[in-house]
């Protein structure tokens, strides 16, 4: 044979083994992708519950969002001009009170003994008034308007919102526009930050709307109460659940499954980062001692004659006024609002009141005894000091029972204001009454 023939010859030959050789090697590698593909959708599929858990925040890295979630207020943004400072305004000129006369200080008495029960109304209108003294006092009142800002993530059933998170970068929180309230009265606003905006599945109820009954353990009937799940009342069947032994569950009407209250049902959540906008107004009252004996508290409930009024960014202390500790507590309490509110919340408003609050001891002699009431305030409201001097009488006191009398000890008869009150013990017990 030719070396040309057998060339020719091997090479038809191995053509042919080669060709018998590759056909069952490619089925062979087909035959195992298929195997795998088919493995890994089986895999796949296998895999419970579905991955939708939260990822890390997408906010740590926005300006302004760093540590959303941590608590607090946010710092406000440093203003980028200084507030000017302000001019003491104009010193009002009447700064007296007219005195109270003693129809109008009488007239207060009887007010307030009206007003009250089991009080006597002899000295209201036989008590004789014998001195009038004026103990007029300043109030002055700060008031710091403020707006502090809080942020969180939060989530509620997605009602087709548009997800806009990072369609533009989102605003700050202080740079969020929110409607300011009427001045000096406190206020809450909740606001979806704009590109915050996220759409998640579900994850209480695995994007399914619905979660299982826990009153019925899933199953729609609970054990028949009548008959305890017997099915049987005696030798009958039970009327109750028709001889079954079970109750359609009230719950999930027998479903077995309920609404998921974290999605409503809606299987997607919507989640977006909550602004959170407080406006507040803090007080402080500082009363001038007057000296009277009335306590600095009874004048919390009356109001006084206006004598200066001034509402601004940031008012200032009222250097000058006449009187040195309203300068004194002017000057403080500005001090401690800046101190206080300005680091964790932005100063809208101050607005700083004085008011001249009239006070008038009045002395009345009744029955050869000499006490005292207050008149405070423009409402003219009354205040009597004690007409007792707390005095405590001590007797024999003795108790009829069963035809017998027994004496009481420890007898105790208290004056106090207008009242008597009476204490004493008798068969191991304590009694108390109001004469």
């Amino acid at each position: 044979m030719s070396g040309g023939n057998c060339t020719q010859h091997f090479g038809k030959r191995s053509e042919k083994i080669f060709a018998n050789y590759t056909i069952p090697k490619e089925r062979e590698r087909e035959r195992k992708r298929s195997k795998a593909s088919s493995t890994n959708k089986m895999y796949s599929a296998a895999i419970y519950p579905p991955q939708h858990a939260p990822a890390a925040n997408p906010f740590a890295s926005m300006p302004g969002y760093e540590g959303i979630g941590a608590g607090g207020f946010l710092p406000p943004p440093v203003p980028l001009q200084p507030v000017a400072p302000t001019q003491p305004g104009p010193t009002p000129e009447e700064w007296n009170i007219p005195a109270l006369s003693e129809d109008a200080a009488r007239q207060a008495f009887k007010d307030y003994v009206d007003s009250q029960c089991c009080y006597q109304s002899g000295p209201a209108n036989e008590g004789v008034i014998t001195n009038m003294e004026s103990f007029n006092t300043y109030r002055l009142r700060l008031e710091t308007f403020t707006e502090s800002r809080s942020t969180e993530m939060a989530e509620k059933p997605y009602e087709g919102e548009t997800a806009d998170f990072y369609a533009q970068p989102a605003p700050t929180p202080w740079e969020v526009q929110a409607k300011i309230p009427e001045l000096f009265t406190k206020h809450t606003e909740e606001i979806r930050v704009p590109y915050t905006s996220n759409i998640k599945e579900c994850n209480a109820c695995h994007a399914e709307g619905t979660v299982s009954c826990k009153d019925c353990e899933a199953k729609g009937y609970k054990q028949c109460n009548r008959c305890n799940g017997s099915g049987k009342d005696g030798e009958e069947n039970c009327t109750g659940c028709n001889g079954t032994g079970k109750d359609r569950c009230s719950k999930c009407s027998g479903a077995g499954k309920i609404k998921c209250e974290t999605c409503k049902g809606k299987k997607q959540l919507l989640t977006f980062i909550k602004l959170k906008v407080e406006w507040a107004n803090n007080v402080d009252n500082h009363v001038v001692e007057q000296n009277s004996g009335l306590k600095a508290e009874e004048l919390n409930s009356v109001n006084g004659k206006e004598l200066f009024k001034m509402a601004q960014i940031m008012v200032y202390p009222l250097y000058g006024f006449p009187n040195p500790a309203i300068v004194e507590a002017s000057d403080r309490l500005i001090k401690e609002h800046q101190s206080k509110y300005a680091q964790t919340s932005r100063i809208m408003q101050q607005r700083q009141t004085v008011e001249l609050i009239p006070v008038t001891k009045v002395n009345y002699k009744w029955k050869n005894n000499i006490h005292v009431f207050y008149v405070y305030g423009k409402e003219n409201k009354s205040s009597p000091l004690l007409h007792f001097k707390s005095t405590i009488f001590v007797f024999q006191l003795v108790v009829f029972e069963d035809n017998q009398w027994f004496p009481v000890t420890f007898i105790t008869l208290q004056g106090v204001g207008q009242k008597l009150y009476l204490s004493f013990y008798y068969d191991v017990l304590q009694y108390n009454t109001i004469l």
